[in-house]
């Protein structure tokens, strides 16, 4: 049972009181500082890109921005790291330097043990938190940002055990501004199920593009346009992804080949019974995995 401190905690609107920088505009970014609008206190940007700090103010996406992280860190007090995971990596290691004061440090990092294990190493005046939206587009930068991405999205979170109460709900309820709904999870269960649900998609469609004949294109509809859309993904943000969940992802990757594996077994034996079989069990587990009703395929042939 809560005590009354958690209680009152939890009736605090945090958020609205919350100055928050926001290092990186681009797609994630960009749409989260779009998403905050009249939300908190103040909203500043970093990003390395001198054009994109531009437009950023000049289009009001943020009050205020600059190039520099370390004039914009230390007028926040939830610094928001939204850049590709070396980045992020770069900037934890930075942050004593960076900002000089108390913050909640929050990221938006699409791995999180690397992530997690630079925040335990962070000074004890930050209050660490990190995150990782399931949501967004094969295109990266500001140009694409939508106020609405985060919209039902799943959002997960981590803490460590140094995370306060206060930095829990103050990102909980940040992530209810933007119509997201939060999974607490610990880093190792999250990188070993993202690399399945999401970097081996990645890995698959690029396969996919590579092994297309050009003389081919003609015939493309949208069953090839939807199945390889993640392999125009933003290749940097990508490699650090690749690069530090690679165990999980070589995992998930033998889990695929032996799938395949059977799917090339039953055609070289011309199986059509187990060819069937397999085919309907997937029709079945894509149903049970989207919650959807699976479409009725008719009995399954038996032999004899």
């Amino acid at each position: 049972m809560k005590n009354d401190a958690e209680d009152d905690l939890n009736r605090q609107d945090l958020l609205s009181s919350a100055r928050v920088a926001i290092a990186g505009l681009g797609l994630m970014g960009g749409s989260l500082a779009m998403a905050l609008r009249g939300r908190c206190a103040a909203l500043l940007g970093v990003d390395t890109d001198p054009q994109i700090v531009s437009i950023a103010c000049a289009k009001g996406v943020v009050d205020s921005a600059s190039v520099d992280p370390a004039e914009i860190f230390p007028q926040a007090d939830l610094v928001i790291l939204a850049a590709p995971v070396q980045a992020i990596l770069g900037l934890l290691r930075e942050m004593d330097h960076l900002h000089p004061g108390d913050a909640v440090v929050f990221d938006l990092g699409s791995t999180k043990s690397l992530v997690m294990t630079a925040m335990a190493s962070l000074s004890e005046r930050f209050d660490p938190l990190g995150g990782h939206p399931i949501c967004g587009k094969e295109k990266a930068s500001l140009a694409y940002a939508d106020p609405g991405l985060y919209q039902g999205a799943t959002f997960v979170l981590c803490t460590l055990p140094r995370t306060s109460a206060r930095a829990c709900e103050l990102v909980q309820q940040l992530v209810g501004a933007v119509g997201a709904h939060t999974i607490w999870l610990d880093a190792l269960t999250h990188d070993r199920w993202i690399a399945s649900t999401s970097h081996l998609p990645y890995l698959l469609a690029n396969a996919l593009v590579q092994a297309m004949p050009v003389e081919a294109a003609l015939l493309i509809g949208p069953g090839f346009r939807s199945s390889s859309r993640l392999a125009g993904s933003f290749t940097p943000m990508m490699l650090d992804v690749l690069q530090t969940n690679r165990d999980f992802v070589l995992e998930a990757v033998q889990s695929f080949r032996n799938e395949l594996d059977r799917l090339e077994n039953h055609l070289r034996q011309g199986d059509r019974l187990g060819l069937k079989e397999f085919l309907i069990h997937s029709t079945c587990q894509r149903a049970l995995l989207l919650h959807e009703q699976p479409r009725r395929s008719g009995p399954v042939e038996r032999e004899g």
